[in-house]
This record gives C-alpha cells, structure tokens and sequence, in this order.
C-alpha cells in the first residue's frame, strides 16, 4: 500500500483527470473565500467535538477525585460552551458549504445552457434529447459532491490532523506519531482500496444512469407508437435491464462504502487503542498524571470524525471526474457555425410596417443571390446540393419544390446559418452571408417550418416569443391573420391556456396556425415558409394561404413545398431532384414542359380538386 499524498493525488489526477480537477477547481474559484469559510466552520465542529470529548472524559476523571465544586467549574463550563458551539458550527458549516455548492451548479447549469445554444442543430445532431437532460440535469447535481464531499474534507482533515499531531506531541511524541499512523492509513490507504475498487464502477454509474435517462425520455416521447407496434413488452425489457444494472452498480457502490466505513473505523480503534498502550507506561512512570489518560484517548478517537469522509472522497471524486468530462465534452465542442471578425451587424436598417396587415414600407437590402451553393452535412456524405443557382429581388417571390430529400428544407438551413456552406456564394443585399452576425441576421427571417415546436407554456407566451416588446392589439392581430383568434377565444383560458409540451393539446393544424401567427407577430422583411401549411386540411389550408398571401406583400419570400396550391403567384420556381435544379420558371412555363414539376402536378392534381388550391383572385 502506498501511503503517500503525492502517489494518491498523481494516481488519482494524471493525464484528462489532472485537467479535470483543475478545470472544476476554476468554476469554484470565484467563490474561494465561501469555501475557505465552510472549511474553517467545518475544523472547528471537529474541534469542539473533540474538545467536547477531551473535556467531559478529564471532567470525569478530576471528579472522582471529589474536589470542591469550583474547581471543576472551568471544566463545566467548557464542556456546556463545546456541547452548544458544535451544534451551531455544524449547522454553518452544513449551510455555507451548500450554500457554496448550489452557486457553483447554478453558474454550472447557466454555463452548459449558454455553450450547448451555439451548438444547435449542427453540433447536437449525435445527440439523444435524453443524454442532453440527464447531463445538465443529473451529471450537473453530481458536481455537488466536488466540493461537499471531497475538498472540504481533505481540507478539514489536514487541519484537524495538525492540530491533533501538535496536541499529542506536547504530553509525548509518540502518542502523536502513532495517531499520525492511523491517521494516515484511514485518510490514505482507505480511499486508495476504495477507489481501486470503485473506479470503474463510479463512472459506469454515470454512463448507465445517464443511458437510462435517455431510454426513458425516448420511451415517453415515443409511447404512443411503441404501444401501436406492440414494442411495449419488449421496451420495458430495455428499460429493465438497465435499471437492475444500475441497481446492480450502486449496490456494489454501497457495499465498496461500507468497507470503506469498516477500514475507517478500524484504523480509528487502532488509534484509540495505541495511545492507552503507550500511554500507561508514562503514567506508571509519574511522568503523565493519570486523569489525561482517558482525555488522551477520546480525542484521538473524536479527531476521525474529520477522516471518516476521505475512502469516500476517492469515490464522488470519480463519479465527479466522469459527470464533469461529459459536461465538458458539449461545452468545449465548437459551433458548426461562427461569426467572422467584425462581422456585420445588418445587411440595412430594417423599415418595418407599424401595422401588421400593411405591407413593409420601401424595404430595402433584402434581395438574395445564390450561385453555384454546393453542401454536404459531413464529409463522405451525398451532396444535399449541388451547384444551386438563384436570384430573389427584394419583395419577389420564389418557390422551391421538389419531392422529399432534394435539398429544400437545406437551404433553408443554411440561410439561417444553422450550417455552413462549402462552396458557392450566398448574398444578402449585396454582402456574403458569412459576414452577417448570426443574431442579427436571424432577426430578418421569419420562419414556418414544416415541424413547429411549441413550449409547454400559454398561447400568449408561445406567440411573444417572436416579439417579446409586443402590445397585446399586434398579437391578437396576428392571431387573427392567421386564422386562429376564434379558437384561442374558445380555449378555457383563452390566450393564458396552456398549450401542453409540444402543444399536444392542439390538433396539428392549430400547431401550424399558431406557428404562422408567430411569424407574424414577429414582422420580418424576408418570409421563409418550409411547407407552410402541412398538417391543415383543404380548407383551413386555403384560408391561411390567404392570410399568407397578404403577408408576402412587399417583402422577400422564399417558399419551400412539395404541395402545389397557390404557385401561380411566384415569380419563380424552381424544381429540385437530389440537390441539383432540375427545372426553373413560372408555373405556367413549367406545366407546358411537361417534365418533372408536370409529373407532380398531375399526381397531385388526380387527388386534389383544383378549386380547392386556387389562391383568391386566382
């Protein structure tokens, strides 16, 4: 066994886990003198309990000498003032570490937030929603025991350890160098077997908790359609198996503590039991007066209090290593996407309307250019598009079309800069869209997508997420542009219902709806509409296409669909098919072709009356 603080602290922190300790020792930094002050209410609650001890077995020992009362009153006072003073330094103590702690998660939870939002979408695709909650959730509030269970006791520790060594030294330095023996064989060997035999499973603990999360989390999200395809048994084997394989690691986790415990306790014994044999002897001898006999051997005894967390400190050190390494991996991940050096801060002043059914007044600096746009999502993967060429003016209008997987909703992307291009040019009136903040260049954008989230929050919440500084009169207009005012008004709560996670309890259409009312409210001067209408029925389809169309005067559009209805207002259209272009022109142009946008027409047409899509005035 190797008994020394430099082999333990090079075993247990070399290579990652070295620039892991440093790493979290950082994030406690800032509050280095909350923490110095936890660990000073933390010595003098071992102290008082071991002058406590001392004090009442002396106490003892001089009473039954039945001397006068008041010479045993300085004893008695000292033993009420410690009994008192270790209740309220435990209590302090208990509090400001905490205290300390819960800061540190909170600054912890805050950082993670703000390092994972850059990393959205591109960077967090390989990710399970369920692995990213466990991390900030569960890996988060492992940390805890980073300063609660492993620095503040090594550091009370060393203090108490000093303080006892230099106690016992004063009546004989033997007594003190054997409690130093014991001392170190619990607060040294102990933790070195403990975290020989927890280190795999401390941070198996962490994965398998954290692939538990992720499981359960698919499984609520999915449940509907595990039940349809009769995967429930089978799931809830999955989930089984992992559960009784935590189950499984946290038992031999206790078991691995309780030997920690009993290891503890038997070098505390050893202790107690060292300083009575080498203690006797000096009393035969007349050299120490036999009431320090028992003084003696119940403060080595109560000084372990202070050791009595260190086997497990090894332990929480490798779940906190694991949990930390985790955390870190996402926040030191770089954005897929970054703003260059002096990026610009807008293409233009944005002129917007002050009413939201007006069209924008002389908007300027919104016109589009895209020549030659080529993009793969990872290398080795097909081109999603290739040599993608495409002018919309200012105000104009442009569709793309084409069947799934041609590259639309892409575009859309990289127009956001969720992603990067690789090759070809976009520009944003008249400056790559590279040199553009991403921030300020999402401002311009108002977004339909195909697959609208919605927070588990009101009506009224979901909607001022466009436009927070809204007044109440823009947003019920916007409701109303969208088609969807009257049913709000019919909710239980109107605007203050609750829209349930994911906005389950509105039907898809309404989820469409409310998501186009968003855009509204959020007024901005180019329109991007990602199948605008999918999930709504003929009807409710052509009426929001209606608000849709009123919305697209005088501001840049770009439509994505694979619906037909209501194109022949385009000033373009374009057809993809495997990220290429395969056909370019009005509608018009493009059915007397007869090729592929033909093909879908017709298709589409066989199932669809052609009243039904025609747009008003049409």
């Amino acid at each position: 066994m190797r008994n020394s603080y430099a082999v333990a602290g090079y075993e247990c922190f070399r290579g990652v886990g070295m620039k892991t300790f440093v790493r979290l020792w950082k994030l406690m930094a800032p509050h280095w003198k909350k923490m110095l002050g936890a660990a000073m209410l933390g010595f003098l609650t071992v102290a008082s309990n071991m002058g406590l001890m001392g004090a009442s077995a002396l106490l003892i020992a001089r009473a039954a000498l039945r001397p006068p009362v008041l010479d045993l009153l300085t004893l008695i006072v000292g033993v009420r003032f410690l009994g008192i003073s270790r209740a309220v330094f435990r209590y302090l103590e208990r509090y400001v570490s905490h205290d300390v702690a819960f800061r540190v998660l909170s600054q912890l939870r805050v950082k993670f937030y703000r390092a994972i939002e850059p990393l959205a979408p591109a960077r967090l695709a390989d990710y399970r929603s369920g692995d990213l909650l466990s991390r900030i959730v569960a890996d988060v509030e492992t940390l805890e025991n980073f300063y609660v269970r492993v620095l503040a006791p090594t550091l009370v520790a060393l203090m108490i350890l000093a303080v006892v060594f230099v106690f016992l030294a004063w009546f004989d330095l033997k007594l003190a160098f054997a409690v130093l023996g014991s001392f170190l064989a619990a607060g040294v060997g102990a933790p070195l077997v403990v975290r020989f035999l927890s280190r795999k499973t401390g941070r198996r603990v962490v994965e398998v908790r954290a692939t538990l999360h992720a499981n359960l989390v698919d499984s609520i999200q999915g449940m509907g359609e595990i039940a349809a395809f009769g995967q429930t048994r089978r799931r809830q084997e999955q989930v089984g198996a992992l559960d009784r394989e935590l189950m499984s690691l946290q038992g031999r986790m206790a078991g691995i503590a309780g030997l920690s415990g009993a290891l503890t306790s038997l070098a505390m014994n050893l202790a107690m039991w060292s300083v009575l044999v080498l203690a006797i002897p000096l009393v035969s001898r007349g050299t120490l007066d036999w009431t320090y006999l028992a003084m003696l051997a119940l403060t080595a005894l109560s000084s372990f209090e202070a050791v009595t967390p260190l086997p497990l400190a090894f332990q929480y050190l490798e779940e906190s290593f694991a949990a930390a390494q985790r955390l870190f991996e996402i926040t030191d991940a770089q954005p897929a996407v970054q703003d260059l050096p002096g990026a610009l801060s807008g293409p233009l002043p944005v002129h917007l309307s002050k009413s939201l059914s007006e069209p924008l007044s002389e908007p300027r600096g919104y016109n589009l250019q895209v020549d030659g746009l080529s993009f793969r999502y990872a290398q080795g993967e097909p081109w999603a598009l290739r040599g993608l060429d495409l002018a919309l003016p200012e105000g104009g209008r442009v569709a793309i079309v084409g069947p799934s997987g041609a590259g639309k909703s892409t575009l859309v992307n990289l127009l956001l800069r969720f992603w990067d291009y690789e090759h070809g040019s976009i520009r944003l009136g008249g400056h790559e869209l590279k040199k553009y903040r991403q921030e300020d260049l999402r401002r311009l954008f108002g977004v339909v997508a195909q697959h609208t989230h919605l927070f588990n929050a009101t009506v009224r919440e979901n909607l001022l997420l466009a436009r927070p500084e809204s007044g109440e009169d823009e947003m019920i207009q916007a409701a109303r542009d969208a088609r969807i005012h009257d049913f709000i008004q019919s909710l239980p709560q109107g605007y203050d219902t609750y829209v349930g996670e994911g906005g389950f309890k509105l039907s898809g259409g309404q989820r469409q709806r409310l998501a186009i009312a968003r855009a509204l409210l959020k007024n901005s001067p180019i329109l991007v509409l990602d199948e605008p209408t999918a999930g709504l029925d003929p009807v409710t389809e052509q009426e929001v296409m209606k608000a849709i169309h009123r919305l697209m005067e005088g501001r840049t559009t770009l439509v994505i669909t694979h619906r037909l209805a209501g194109l022949e207002i385009m000033d373009g259209i374009l057809v993809l098919k495997a990220g290429r272009v395969m056909e370019r022109g009005r509608q018009e142009t493009l059915l007397e072709q007869r090729g592929l946008y033909r093909k879908m027409w017709d298709l589409q047409h066989q199932i669809f009356p052609d009243d039904v899509y025609r747009p008003e005035g049409g």
